[in-house]
């Protein structure tokens, strides 16, 4: 299943609220469905104003308030308002403006704005709770959930690549009605949110919850907020629009974050003023039962009492269309299948990762060396293995295309990763000869045999790549013999294209490429990717930007000829700033490629890692979105990337791909690999031997990594500064960064 790509124009000239005109017939309004709205507003601001007031009393006007694990502050507040909250005295003044914007006259207009001061009002009950300090929910239940979670799916959410974020709420009818409909939900990629008494009957059915399935079980009453923070998240993160732009920003939800809200059972007054909060962003809402006219506002607020029907309804009304791909597969396919994780427990077989030797190979082939269609196993299938075993395992997937070329083969078989991972019970890492492959007992039970491995490749590559793959044949190997002989030629097809790639530099051609795959969020960002310097978010290299150029020429990766060099020392040349320039809507007149201090090239959001200068020692740390602890810059991933993100220039600060510091270009205007004093040790064991021999080729040698401090060290610059003289690191002594 792929999503419709592309952004929508926006729907309104003058006003965001353009979008509702024409849904109430003015002289039948709802005006019950309005009289509700008014009370449930009323009702939530006067509990938020009693909690905020006994708050006060008892710690004080300048007790620090905020969620655990964000950089945004109070998000839903600063996403509309642009205040940064960090003192409970300052919700005040808040939480009255809100209450007074709580009109008796009943329209549609008025609703909205019910809706407004209800979530704010959510949002202030909701952040008392956290106030010690606690941890308040025990998984399943999440409670808030913290930016390394809207970082990690937040870019696929405003992609697309999830098509949506579906909010249900209430009670169901039926323990197995609900469990119907959140299975569709899971097999169509939605990202889902549930609050009230929807969590124990998805626990009561054994439905798969939690991170691993974008499937988050929030809590109850205004705990529902937490799927709205976490929508407004995503805009503040990856759209590029600046906290307090209330109508830019409620388009943006309104365009790139398809959510919809699905009610069961019955609803209260406080239930149905949030249900405008969700309309107040764009977003409308189903109930599961019989209302009266005067209840419900065509597209927007819906009765749809047929379980059956209402998810299709809801994509309908939403304006969401799946392109649905009939895979021969026992298992279901889905993005949100693509973060589970398959523990040793609930493993049925497994290869690779190290244990045993493994490979994929994607090959091009003549037209006469391929039989479309074709699944061969070779060695034993799934019902001839144990449980538990760990077996040796290799695929080679044979293309043709009249367009297919050598260079396009690693762009493919990178793909591997992610289709095999759409797979509801299966499980990818790696690539290359490290890949390790899990498959799950629950989806060996639903009849799973390697075969089907084959099935969903070909499926898929065909879907993805139209205009370059014209036959799919695929070979999976588990004959312990035969995949030592594969295993072999396949390293001789890497080497032939790493060797092929390290005669690649920036000096060595003519042009850069774009990569402009996350403008459809952050419309004011454009990566230059060269051959040194690959994407911010690590997946894009030059030569995939040529081949993907050369497969859609059209498409978000062009050409760049270097031409007007102003500064080669810093990677400036007058081609690349114009392309920056009237690609970022205007907004970004010049950037360097090699200096992270003047000029750096701009942050979508999906980035890696970020760079950081840490003056106090002359030098710069990096931190990964994988890493939640403290930096030596004063900050945490989250905030800095709410600081670097979004398609702005910070200099001193930049977003980048993890392999990007083993390249000779690194930051090499400023002082390349020398400035780095502290990363996390986890990036630096991932980098590992690579860096050693990067350090060594720059004239650092090999003892420079154990010169680069970590956080079993210090997280501050005081911290570290002893360990980086004990060691003579080199960035103490070069000229000043400042």
């Amino acid at each position: 299943m792929t999503i419709d790509s592309g952004v929508r124009s926006r729907e309104w000239e003058n006003s965001f609220e353009e979008i509702y005109d024409g849904a109430i017939n003015e002289s039948n309004p709802p005006l019950p469905l309005f009289q509700k709205v008014y009370d449930g507003a009323i009702t939530a601001t006067s509990y938020a104003e009693i909690l905020l007031s006994q708050a006060i009393r008892r710690y004080g006007p300048e007790h620090p308030v905020g969620y655990p694990d964000t950089g945004y502050y109070l998000p839903v507040i600063m996403n509309l308002s642009g205040e940064k909250v960090t003192k409970l005295g300052e919700l005040v003044p808040i939480l009255n403006r809100m209450r007074n914007r709580i009109k008796e006259e009943l329209n549609f207009y008025n609703a909205r704005l019910c809706g407004e001061s209800t979530a704010y009002a959510a949002e202030i009950i909701e952040v008392l709770r956290y106030l010690k300090g606690e941890n308040l929910h025990v998984a399943p239940w999440t409670g808030f959930v913290g930016d390394p979670i809207v970082r990690r799916y937040g870019i696929l959410l405003v992609d697309w690549t999830i098509p949506g974020q579906a909010v249900l709420v209430g009670k169901a009818k039926s323990t197995e009605a609900l469990a119907k409909i959140v299975s569709d939900l899971q097999a169509k990629g939605f990202m889902i949110f549930m609050a009230y008494e929807v969590v124990d009957q998805a626990i009561e059915a054994g439905l798969k919850l939690g991170i691993d399935f974008i499937t988050f079980t929030l809590g109850n009453f205004t705990q529902v907020i937490h799927a709205v923070n976490y929508a407004l998240r995503a805009g503040l993160a990856f759209g590029g629009i600046a906290p307090g732009l209330r109508e830019e920003q409620r388009d943006y939800q309104r365009r790139r974050v398809r959510a919809f809200v699905l009610h069961f059972g019955e609803r209260d007054e406080v239930q149905t003023a949030a249900h405008f909060a969700a309309i107040f962003l764009g977003f409308p809402v189903l109930v599961d039962h019989e209302l009266p006219a005067d209840e419900q506002i065509p597209n927007w607020y819906i009765s749809h009492p047929d379980y059956d029907t209402m998810v299709q309804v809801a994509l309908e009304v939403r304006g969401i269309k799946l392109k649905i791909l009939d895979i021969p597969v026992p298992f279901t396919v889905a993005p949100a299948f693509e973060g589970e994780a398959i523990r040793k427990k609930d493993m049925y077989l497994e290869f690779g990762g190290g244990r045993t030797p493994s490979f994929e190979l994607v090959k091009m082939v003549g037209e006469n060396e391929i039989e479309d269609g074709k699944v061969e196993v070779i060695g034993p299938d799934v019902d001839e293995i144990a449980e538990g075993s760990a077996i040796s395992g290799g695929i080679y997937v044979k293309i043709y295309g009249r367009k297919m070329q050598d260079d396009f083969e690693g762009v493919l078989e990178r793909r591997i990763h992610d289709f095999i991972n759409y797979g509801e019970g299966l499980w990818h890492t790696g690539q290359r000869n490290i890949c390790w492959y899990r498959v799950s007992k629950d989806c060996v039970a639903k009849g799973f045999k390697f075969r089907h491995y084959g099935d969903l490749l070909i499926a898929k590559f065909k879907d993805d790549f139209p205009a370059i793959v014209d036959r799919v044949q695929v070979t999976v190997y588990t004959d312990p013999k035969l995949v030592e002989e594969k295993l072999e030629e396949a390293k001789a097809v890497y080497a032939r294209r790493d060797a092929r790639l390290a005669g690649l530099t920036d000096e060595s051609v003519e042009s850069f490429y774009s990569c402009t795959l996350c403008q459809s969020f952050a419309p004011n960002h454009v990566c230059v990717v060269t051959p040194e310097r690959l994407g911010l978010c690590g997946a894009v290299s030059w030569l995939d930007g040529k081949a993907s150029n050369e497969i859609d020429p059209t498409g978000p990766n062009q050409p760049i000829k270097k031409e007007g060099p102003i500064d080669e020392e810093k990677g400036i040349w007058q081609s690349v700033n114009e392309f920056v320039y009237n690609n970022t809507n205007r907004n970004i007149e010049e950037c360097s490629m090699y200096s992270f201090i003047d000029r750096p090239m701009t942050s979508c959001g999906c980035f890696e890692c970020i760079m950081g200068i840490v003056p106090e020692v002359n030098g710069v740390m990096i931190t990964t979105r994988e890493h939640g602890g403290m930096t030596p810059c004063g900050m945490n991933f989250s905030t800095l990337a709410g600081s670097v993100g979004g398609g702005v220039q910070t200099p001193g600060f930049m977003g980048h791909g993890r392999a990007f510091v083993l390249s000779k270009k690194f930051i090499s205007a400023d002082g390349g690999l020398a400035r780095l004093v502290w990363m996390p040790k986890e990036l630096k064991d991932w980098l590992g031997d690579d860096l050693r021999k990067t350090a060594e080729a720059l004239g650092l040698g090999a003892d420079f990594v154990d010169k680069i401090a970590d956080e079993t060290i210090g997280t501050t610059a005081e911290e570290i500064m002893p360990f980086l003289e004990e060691k003579g690191h080199p960035a103490l002594t070069m000229d000043p960064l400042m």
